[in-house]
């Protein structure tokens, strides 16, 4: 983003490109209603600037005829009938600083085409709006003092949200919640670090004695605070991005059936001849409110060809990666090199060993599968028929959550950024902990409380850079 001016009024289409009953185009800056003065022709005669706020208005977006009067005629139908009409809209009004932006903000909902809605948005750049850039509505509405950065984010996190799990969690966050448990620390910092200077100014030994003791207690009561916040990280983490779930085994075990079974319809084509799946294939799913990054693997077998030695190449380079491991074993197929080959590539990893094909008589040798993985979850399945499939979706759940996740957890971390900071925060005060153990100066314990709060006031943007914020609103839709 270089540097985009708040003094300007921007513009965009603020819903997905395609064919749809409606679609929006939105404006936000100080020229916002003189454009829909220039533009939207009301059923009821008022311009926009004469309208109040949150109120919505039937109306024409019109390219208007230079030589003809926009009031020559108090009839609707007449006064259109000169211009070229681009299409029937809704026009919603929104003046500052009662907006998202606190901004004036226009709304025009329109046909959801979009060739009608990129001529509305034309004509909006024609009357001087700028056409906005990634994020630059929610940049607007931080840099404003509307919300701050973590609730910022969140915005994104409400809009990438694939699972309710991790719906609940954004909005949790874009309601504030974090940037007040983050607030209430700071504040618990800020006042250590006050009687840590005023302790400077009043060297009596026993006075020393005493701010030592109860400084040491009230920072042990923050550390321990924000570890419980850091530990929850990896559950937010989960909840925001999702998990990594490698489908691997040798070819033709029912892999590519499972990922259909998963997806509930037939993405990955299945037939009964070994190395099918020659590439991986990813999708997203959502199992039992967790939302997985699953993939289909080309099956561990002897390749002969290039194409099938470049799909085991990148099966076992999935695997190393992933977070979770789906081993498949064929139970009517006794274990073979291949079999034993995928077992020594995850055993050490976090994995479902799925013995499949059920429904056929069995020939696995079971008790070697158990000594090989030993106090790996073992679930029996049917992929083709569908069997047993809720008792592997729970063993997933659990081998995630260890058994439960507190998704009402108040303030979950689902950000890098913010378990980044609180970490940092964590290494001062650790150090001011220390400091006070080792009986060194006040003024070199007050600083490492101050560099603590400093780090804490990245999350919600006290302390913030240019470079930071193009980094995070640069992951917006232009809309937003």
């Amino acid at each position: 983003m270089k540097n985009p001016s708040l003094k300007d009024t921007i513009c965009a289409i603020s819903t997905p490109v395609g064919e749809a009953g409606i679609g929006i185009v939105r404006l936000s800056g100080k020229k916002a209603l003189r454009i829909a003065d220039e533009i939207f022709m009301p059923k009821n005669g008022k311009r926009p600037s004469q309208l109040p706020g949150y109120t919505v208005h039937y109306g024409h977006i019109v390219r208007r005829s230079s030589f003809v009067n926009r009031e020559s005629s108090t009839n609707h139908e007449s006064r259109i009938t000169n211009h070229e009409v681009i299409d029937e809209v809704l026009l919603t009004i929104m003046r500052a600083p009662k907006s998202y932006t606190k901004e004036d903000v226009i709304e025009i909902n329109a046909h959801g085409g979009i060739t009608c809605l990129r001529k509305i948005l034309d004509l909006v750049v024609s009357k001087g709006g700028r056409l906005a850039e990634p994020g630059e509505f929610t940049k607007r509405a931080f840099l404003n003092g509307r919300i701050d950065l973590s609730q910022a984010e969140a915005v994104l996190d409400v809009i990438t949200a694939r699972t309710e799990a991790g719906l609940r969690a954004a909005r949790r966050q874009l309601g504030g919640e974090l940037s007040g448990l983050i607030r209430k620390i700071t504040d618990a910092i800020l006042e250590i670090q006050a009687n840590a200077e005023a302790s400077l100014d009043f060297p009596d030994e026993e006075l020393q004695t005493f701010e030592y003791a109860t400084i040491e207690v009230k920072l042990a009561e923050i550390i321990v605070e924000l570890e419980q916040l850091l530990d929850g990280y990896q559950n937010g983490r989960v909840l925001r991005e999702g998990i990594t779930t490698v489908i691997c085994g040798k070819a033709n075990v029912g892999k590519s059936t499972l990922m259909n079974r998963f997806l509930k319809q037939k993405r990955v084509i299945v037939t009964p001849l070994p190395g099918t799946t020659r590439d991986a294939i990813e999708e997203i799913v959502n199992v039992r409110g967790i939302p997985l990054k699953i993939v289909d693997t080309a099956g561990i077998m002897h390749a002969e060809d290039e194409p099938s030695k470049e799909g085991v190449r990148r099966s076992k380079k999935y695997m190393e990666s992933a977070d979770l491991i789906l081993l498949v074993l064929d139970s009517s197929d006794e274990l073979t090199k291949e079999d034993i080959d995928s077992i020594d590539a995850v055993k050490d990893k976090k994995i479902v060993v799925i013995i499949n094909k059920t429904d056929l008589p069995e020939r696995l040798q079971i008790n070697e599968v158990k000594k090989r993985l030993l106090n790996k979850k073992i679930i029996r399945i049917s992929a083709k028929k569908d069997k047993s499939l809720n008792r592997l979706y729970d063993a997933i759940y659990n081998m995630i959550w260890s058994g439960s996740i507190d998704s009402s957890h108040q303030g979950a971390l689902t950000n890098v950024r913010h378990a980044a900071a609180i970490e940092k925060a964590l290494h001062h005060l650790e150090s001011a902990k220390s400091g006070i153990a080792d009986n060194i100066g006040m003024e070199l314990i007050a600083v490492d409380l101050k560099d603590a709060r400093n780090e804490l006031g990245i999350i919600a943007g006290e302390n913030f850079t240019g470079d930071l914020l193009d980094r995070i609103f640069s992951q917006f839709c232009i809309g937003k």
